[in-house]
Order: C-alpha cells, then structure tokens, then sequence
C-alpha cells in the first residue's frame, strides 16, 4: 500500500490525473473502473485538460462505472450516466460505446446484474479500478452488511447513505432507496486500485479502512488485501 499526501482538493484532482494518464500512456486500452461523486471531479477536469493538450487519448480505452441510482435514467440530471456525462465522457474522445455504466431503470434489474458482470469479463477484467470512500465506508454502493457481495447486485442504501446524498437532490424523499452497484469481487480483481479521499470529515472512516480490521461493517476494509493499492489523499493520518 502506498499513501500519497495531498495538499488540497486542487492538487489531489492533478495527481490523479496524472496517475491515471500514466497508466493510459502505458497501456493505451486500459479497461479503468471509475467513480462519481465529487471527490473525482477535479481528476476528471485535469484529465480533460491533458487530453485538450494531446498529452493522452481515450480511444482505445473502456471505462466501467462503479453504480448506478434505481429507478433514475440516464437523462435524469442526478443520475450517475448524466454525472458522467456532464464531466468527463462528453469531455474527451472516449468512444460512446467504449463507456459502459449499470442501467438503474431496465424492469429486469437481475438480468442487468449479469449483464455487468458479463461485460467487464469479456473486456478482460478491470486494469485500473479509481475508487471514493463513502463516510460509511462504502465502495461503490457496496454497503455495510453481514457478507460481501462479489459479483453486481441490487443494493438497499441505508439511511446514511441517503442522508449524505440528499445534498444533491431537492429533499431526502427524492434520493433514490436502492443502488445497482458493481461487487466487490470485481473491485478486489483489479490489477491496481486508486483510493481518494478528502476531507477531514472522513478521518475516522479512512483510519478504520487502511489500519483497522478487516470487516463487513466497514466494507472498504477490504482493500487492505489488495496487492497494489495507492490511496491520495489530503488528510493527514497519524498510526
């Protein structure tokens, strides 16, 4: 495990994106899980920024997003496609049917569980998988539970996860009740993985997740596992 500090959300956006654009420059059809929320968006800014500069391309690469809102679709403005969409597919020149994402509004939700996993299997698994870290310590949507799901699977939010993304919705009762989220097999399966964090408000919930027991109540516990993770962070951790 490496720990790179970062000064402040500006700088960790940068270093991300160089991390990132390291890798595509390395193999240029890179298969990279990624993430919403609003740790990445500076990353995804920095990478538009090095693909306007001709320093990186997309074009042979494919992306893979963590989850998806039940019952949103891709229109929706608070739905993960449009997120996606507003910052980073429509930004650079990676191919449409090169960026695949969980559909969260299909009437067989099973089918598209299996679909999912179907298609990041043909593409050979993912090679860099970027991850956020929910104050609970979900991975994806992948929440706290009695057992780890492995492959893609319909999730029941719990109440803060709800609470902490009802900021982006007009009042909580909007915020959609369950997720579409890629498991955690896929995630753990990753040839490198890519943490970011920031905030002091989640301190405690990213001690828990680097240097506490490895636990189903705190699902991100599990990537202490991982044989070649590198979290970025601006928050400085004391052991």
């Amino acid at each position: 495990m490496e720990i790179i500090y970062a000064q402040n959300n500006l700088k960790l956006g940068q270093i991300a994106a160089r991390w990132v654009a390291r890798e595509i420059l390395v193999c240029p059809n890179l298969v990279l899980g990624l993430p919403t929320g609003s740790t990445p968006i500076g990353m995804y800014q920095y990478l538009t920024l090095l693909y306007q500069e001709g320093i990186i391309s997309f074009t042979q690469a494919r992306t893979f997003n963590l989850d998806e809102y039940v019952g949103l679709t891709a229109d929706h403005p608070q739905s993960y496609a449009f997120f996606m969409s507003e910052h980073f597919w429509s930004k650079v020149d990676l191919p449409i049917e090169n960026a695949d994402i969980p559909r969260g509004d299909v009437s067989d939700l099973a089918a598209e569980c299996r679909r999912y996993d179907d298609a990041i299997q043909n593409a050979g698994g993912i090679g860099v998988q970027i991850l956020g870290l929910g104050s609970n310590g979900h991975i994806g949507f992948n929440e706290p539970s009695h057992n780890m799901e492995i492959h893609t699977h319909v999730v029941d939010l719990t109440p803060a996860t709800i609470r902490a993304n009802t900021r982006f919705f007009s009042f909580s009762g909007a915020v959609p009740r369950q997720a579409i989220t890629m498991g955690v097999g896929s995630i753990m399966r990753a040839r490198k993985i890519l943490l970011l964090v920031s905030g002091e408000s989640k301190r405690d919930i990213l001690s828990k997740t680097l240097y506490g027991p490895v636990s189903t109540e705190v699902p991100s516990s599990i990537l202490q596992l991982h044989a070649d993770l590198t979290v970025l962070t601006n928050i400085k951790l004391l052991r």
